[in-house]
């Protein structure tokens, strides 16, 4: 079924506009409110999740929000489709675009998605590559904006800090920060830094610094994950070495401001990356976090399929 709008896909933070971020969030919003009772813009829409990494709260979350807008979602794993047998990605994305209406995807290198959206006749959505998670920023910032304010992203003055690794997220949340003007302070050993391009494109903005304190210093968002991702099992044991002091814990949240919040994309490895006492304390926001990806990607899905 081909779409009958001009196709767009949302593969960074960065294919969204200033205005358009903002509105999407403010839009997470208004559907978190609505519930799953709300409008149904994806009547007879069918979207394929096209996933060669493991999922819970992506796969579930873009599945419910499928449903609760009036649609369907369709799960596709590598044993499901003839990707896992070496069909060509151009071949798949042009077939799948004669059925579906979206095809969200999750996979390890970037390019992969980025041929899937070249070929692809729908939209394509970047459920997580290894350099981008677009869809938990939204999340994130829809997040913040609930505990400091609806306008919080666009007034100016919040200060977010990262820790740990400059990865997938990190690049997401300087492609964030590119946009909206907040200061950003990521906090990464040497050699774990997050791609030089996107903090040259945050106009000084963000900038990345070798101690957690110094990044955690007066800030509103301290935010992480875990040290070794999906496809970094062989540098566990390394990375743990490396990211030693690069803990999210009560001393650390000591020299944030006294009503900041603690981010986590979970699933969470307690006692690494963040303590068991950080991460189910009252700063703690993360399982509402992982809520709002729900209402951030119905949001999302309805931008891209059934814009009001």
């Amino acid at each position: 079924m081909a779409a009958a709008l001009e196709k767009r896909d949302f593969l960074r933070v960065t294919d969204l506009d200033r205005n358009e971020l903002l509105e999407l969030v403010e839009r997470a919003a208004e559907w978190k409110l609505l519930g799953r009772d709300g409008p149904k813009p994806l009547a007879h829409r069918t979207i394929g999740l096209v996933f060669e990494k493991a999922s819970t709260r992506t796969r579930v979350s873009f599945e419910v929000a499928s449903y609760q807008l009036g649609g369907n979602a369709m799960m596709l794993s590598p044993r499901d489709t003839q990707l896992g047998r070496g069909e060509p990605i151009r071949d798949t994305a042009r077939v799948l675009s004669r059925y579906l209406d979206c095809l969200v995807v999750r996979t390890f290198g970037h390019e992969k998605i980025e041929e899937m959206a070249r070929w692809a006749g729908v939209p394509v959505v970047n459920a997580l590559t290894d350099a981008s998670h677009p869809c938990q920023v939204l999340a994130d910032l829809l997040t913040i904006t609930e505990r400091f304010g609806a306008d919080a992203l666009a007034r100016g003055g919040l200060t977010v800090a990262w820790i740990g690794d400059g990865n997938n997220m990190a690049n997401s949340w300087l492609e964030a920060c590119a946009l909206l003007g907040f200061d950003l302070r990521l906090a990464c050993p040497e050699g774990y830094d997050p791609d030089p391009a996107l903090v040259a494109r945050c106009a000084g903005k963000a900038r990345v610094v070798r101690t957690p304190r110094e990044a955690a210093e007066g800030a509103h968002v301290v935010n992480t994950d875990v040290w070794a991702s999906m496809g970094q099992e062989a540098e566990a044991a390394e990375r743990q070495r490396v990211f030693k002091d690069f803990i999210v814990d009560a001393a650390l949240m000591a020299r944030a401001r006294k009503n900041a919040i603690v981010l986590h994309c979970l699933p969470a490895h307690r006692g690494e990356e963040i303590t068991e006492e950080v991460l189910e304390g009252a700063q703690s926001a993360v399982f509402d976090e992982a809520e709002n990806r729900l209402h951030a990607q119905k949001a999302l899905l309805e931008m891209l399929l059934s814009p009001r």
